[in-house]
């Protein structure tokens, strides 16, 4: 797929790295996991569903199946029954035990620390690779969820249509040693103040930055014209 390029200039992207990194300095991953395996899985389940939910499921499912050997040891019907809470669960959780089995018979029951590999398993897209990448691995990597693709975007940080073009050009925008942290930066935004339908302009600590804020100003005063 050829995506376009865009690069804005290092200082307006080290203010607004640094405006997010002072609203959230206790910026994490808000899923609930102890080893990479279970995170594997906490992602994989989160597609299309809130952490909250996906923690609530797994904060009782790692309990009772906390690895790989006890995974593999479930039908789908059972593991359905475990996580039907979450959307999607019956995709979900095929995907899981296909996940699991490949894991098991190609890479020795160890969760691969590179995206290749990652991606190559069942159910794993470049996301839920970049995510366990991350955080399981230390790895840098930006993960574009629904909540990086709508902020970055709004912000100016990138200016795609697509998801892969939005990964793109924020890791040509981003410093790499900043990846992994803007990532979660640009997801706590998203989640707290950069909502999707009703986002709070007001208390944004990026107006002055932001194409979508402009936009809506320049509107404003359109209308007021009009």
């Amino acid at each position: 797929m050829r995506t376009t390029t865009h690069i804005i200039d290092k200082k307006t992207v080290d203010e607004i790295l640094k405006a997010l990194s002072e609203t959230y300095p206790e910026a994490h991953c808000e899923l609930h996991y102890r080893t990479p395996f279970q995170l594997l899985v906490a992602t994989m389940l989160s597609a299309q569903s809130t952490d909250k939910t996906v923690n609530k499921v797994t904060d009782r499912l790692f309990v009772r199946y906390p690895g790989l050997k006890e995974f593999l040891r479930l039908s789908q019907e059972e593991l359905e029954k475990e996580i039907k809470e979450i959307g999607l669960y019956r995709n979900k959780a095929k995907n899981i035990l296909t996940m699991c089995r490949e894991l098991a018979e190609r890479f020795n029951g160890e969760v691969p620390a590179n995206l290749d590999d990652l991606t190559s398993l069942p159910g794993v897209g470049r996301k839920t690779a970049n995510v366990v990448l991350s955080n399981a691995f230390g790895v840098p990597a930006i993960a574009v969820d629904t909540h990086v693709f709508r902020v970055s975007n709004r912000i100016g940080l990138a200016q795609s249509e697509t998801v892969d073009g939005t990964e793109k050009q924020l890791m040509e925008n981003i410093p790499r040693d900043k990846w992994s942290i803007a990532h979660q930066w640009l997801v706590w935004h998203g989640r707290r103040i950069c909502n999707a339908r009703k986002p709070r302009c007001e208390i944004c600590p990026l107006t002055s930055y932001c194409r979508y804020f402009k936009s809506k100003v320049q509107e404003g005063n359109d209308n007021e014209v009009n």
